[in-house]
């Protein structure tokens, strides 16, 4: 009888294709540590992170198992115009993962409810000032917008193009805190509408909409969904709208306004909300500045910041300029727009110092793309 395997069946061919064929960090030791940590022993943290997404240019000597339709496999690093002579370098200096973020969100849960617990029972808006409340109904509601405009439209989608888990996980949990806040937002809008008799709970979304002091929010938001560039919307958002815009608003105008007209609950989300940014911000400058820092491909890099700082920077500097307006909408004037928008500014060439990045001083001049246009041979003015 014939030996189905031997005499019938196709020869098995071993092609050293399966995992653990490539010789890499910790190929001999007993301990599996196949990266090279950071410290003297890898954290929690990058146990959890580091290479949970595969990567065919590590230890495996197959390619993708799986492509789109253009024949594009996996994960293409010409996703971004960046270049890295090692991409798997980068770790979140926060070291965020799943439990920690965990443990985080469900504290600022915690944290706002408490808040507002507190102002029911006190009553407390009863005594907030009508100039404010008309400012809660039209432009802080308006503010969620643009905040889930970033999370579910920018960093939702470049959290899957980032070339590492390592990249991805830090703008996975950005897109978090952007749509907790939306949400936060969102829900005590509900609250407002309930608890202040004729407090209009969808003014927002007009404002949002038609109102002049947002278009130039909204413009910019719009073209950073519209980017294809993974690296160059986290760049643009970051860096750029967020202390020119973002912070100027939830920093400049809401913290320092809310309280002298009675608002005491307002504060707590946007005081979570710029922790939020203050972290987000450190993965940010450490992610670029390896990008800077690279000795192949540092230089280009740097052009290309500079490049993306051209373009982006003057929609961001629309959008602040335009929101002036809202500062004056108040019955007590806390922080004059100019003084407010000269910390953002300042705010914004300390981010850019971190990186080793100046302001271009020329731009080049692209009828249509930008609000305020710049000539060859001018400076980006702020």
């Amino acid at each position: 009888m014939a030996d189905p395997i031997t005499d019938n069946g196709p020869a098995i061919n071993i092609t050293n294709a399966q995992a653990g064929a490539a010789t890499f960090v910790g190929s001999d030791s007993r301990a599996f540590n196949y990266f090279q940590p950071k410290g003297r022993q890898a954290s929690i943290y990058e146990d959890v992170t580091i290479d949970v997404q595969p990567d065919p240019d590590r230890y495996l000597l197959q390619g993708w198992l799986y492509a789109f339709a253009n024949g594009t496999e996996g994960y293409d690093p010409r996703w971004t115009k960046m270049q890295s002579s090692n991409w798997h370098l980068f770790r979140d200096p926060n070291e965020q993962w799943h439990r920690n973020m965990y443990i985080r969100e469900a504290n600022t849960v915690r944290q706002i409810q408490q808040a507002q617990t507190i102002g029911r029972e006190q009553n407390v808006y009863a005594t907030w000032d009508k100039s404010w409340i008309k400012c809660m109904e039209t432009h802080v509601g308006a503010s969620m917008h643009a905040e889930y405009g970033l999370g579910m439209h920018v960093f939702v989608p470049a959290q899957r193009d980032g070339t590492t888990n390592m990249i991805n996980n830090t703008m996975a949990i950005n897109a978090t805190d952007k749509l907790r806040l939306a949400q936060d937002l969102a829900l005590y809008n509900l609250e407002l509408s309930e608890r202040i008799a004729g407090f209009d709970g969808k003014a927002h979304k007009q404002t949002w909409k038609n109102d002049p002091a947002w278009l130039g929010v909204r413009e910019n938001v719009e073209r950073l969904t519209a980017s294809a560039d993974w690296a160059e919307q986290l760049f643009a958002t970051n860096v750029i709208y967020e202390p020119l815009c973002g912070e100027l608003f939830r920093s400049q105008f809401v913290m320092q306004c809310a309280a002298p007209h009675g608002d005491f609950i307002t504060p707590v989300f946007f005081g979570i909300a710029e922790h939020d940014y203050e972290r987000n911000l450190a993965y940010t400058v450490d992610f670029f500045k390896l990008l800077v820092d690279d000795e192949e491909h540092g230089e280009a890099n740097k052009r290309i910041m500079g490049e993306w700082l051209s373009h982006w920077t003057p929609f961001s500097v629309a959008g602040a300029r335009q929101l002036q307006p809202i500062w004056s909408q108040v019955q007590i004037k806390v922080l004059r727009f100019e003084d407010a928008y000269e910390r953002a500014k300042n705010r914004f060439t300390a981010v850019l110092s971190k990186l080793g990045l100046e302001l271009p001083k020329e731009s080049p001049h692209r009828a249509g793309a930008s609000p305020v246009p710049t000539e060859r041979g001018k400076e980006v003015q702020l």
